[in-house]
């Protein structure tokens, strides 16, 4: 018989992140659509019981915690050790984990320790002819398979964003410490403090309710035959602030400053969305001066609400690939709903 591990790490301030959330939705789900099977919740962190208090209803036989300084900040060595440890301890068959930097960075080398397997990017997990399977996206999310495995443990990272949040009851449950002997080695690698930019200056949102995709359009000449690139800067740092939209850039505009041409300054690699960039999940979004081909909707496949904004009412957003196509001007468009943000802001 199956046995469930719920695995999570806790946020800076002892709760879990929304992601990890999500996956425990998909671990009880599991849990109850196998029937008899018991779930186990596993946290690593420096102080676990306010995230065991926050999950308390999650219907979980029994809670285990590694915990202390030394679990509290992201390290593969510890990491690693700490999962190892609460795998043993719930002797887990399945392992569901929510898709973050820290344990996608780790728990592979688990599964490995383990004899085991592992599958990231999983978009759902459920039960078929009585045995657990996930549904997860290959070739930049253009085809999706479901499928099982017959080897345990066998480690589930399911993606943030592609399942509802589990929601219950709070309380204070009982929480078994499991302990781990760490040697300096494995202590070797320490955190001596975060750099992040000001909230107000960040551009890549993963929570954002929106995200606003920028493309080369915005750089290159307008009606009147001249690049307006400090008004597109104006622009959608403008709506970026008054929204907190997250950004997304296609390949075509993040590939700008190689070869020379004007460029938005904020705008890097690392807010490329779709088939050779990131796949990001938001309730809605918009895209603006973007030719909306195929490589761009591959980007979009999880954007529940889609709109685009383009001169041209033969652009790829209007053959089916967007919700609501506006044909008009982006700089227009923008200024516009820039206005009324800032009505609304009083």
């Amino acid at each position: 018989m199956e046995s469930i591990l719920f695995l999570a790490h806790t946020e800076s301030n002892g709760t879990l992140p929304a992601a990890a959330l999500e996956a425990l939705g998909c671990a009880t789900s599991l849990a109850t659509s196998l029937g008899g099977v018991e779930l186990t919740v596993g946290l690593v962190g420096a102080d676990t019981q306010a995230a065991a208090d926050q999950i308390a209803g999650c219907g979980a036989a029994k809670f285990l915690a590694v915990s202390g300084e030394n679990f509290g900040s992201s390290r593969y060595a510890t990491d690693a050790a700490a999962a190892e440890a609460l795998c043993r301890a719930a002797n887990a068959t399945v392992v569901v984990a929510p898709a973050t930097s820290r344990w996608s960075r780790t728990l592979a080398g688990v599964a490995h320790r383990l004899d085991g397997r592992i599958d990231p990017h999983v978009t759902a997990v459920a039960a078929a002819d009585g045995a657990p399977a996930v549904t997860r996206w290959y070739y930049r999310q253009r085809m999706e398979v479901v499928l099982k495995r017959a080897q345990r443990p066998w480690f589930i990272l399911v993606d943030p964003g592609s399942q509802p949040s589990w929601q219950g009851e709070s309380g204070s449950p009982s929480v078994e410490a499991v302990e781990v002997v760490l040697d300096d080695n494995t202590k070797r690698t320490s955190v001596v403090g975060i750099q992040a930019p000001p909230t107000d200056e960040q551009t890549i949102r993963p929570d954002a309710e929106v995200l606003f995709v920028a493309g080369a359009g915005w750089t290159k000449k307008q009606a009147d035959g001249q690049a307006h690139v400090k008004d597109a800067e104006k622009l959608i740092l403008g709506f970026l602030h008054g929204s907190k939209a997250s950004l997304g850039g296609s390949k075509s505009m993040v590939d700008q400053s190689a070869e020379g041409e004007a460029v938005l300054p904020f705008m890097t690699h690392l807010n490329q969305v779709g088939q050779t960039g990131a796949t990001p999940r938001h309730p809605k979004g918009l895209a603006t001066c973007c030719h909306g081909e195929e490589p761009h909707v591959v980007g979009w496949r999880f954007i529940n609400e889609r709109r685009a904004v383009n001169m041209d009412p033969n652009c790829g957003w209007a053959h089916g690939k967007t919700d609501v196509l506006y044909v008009a001007d982006a700089f227009a468009v923008m200024a516009k709903v820039n206005e009324m943000l800032a009505q609304r802001q009083g």
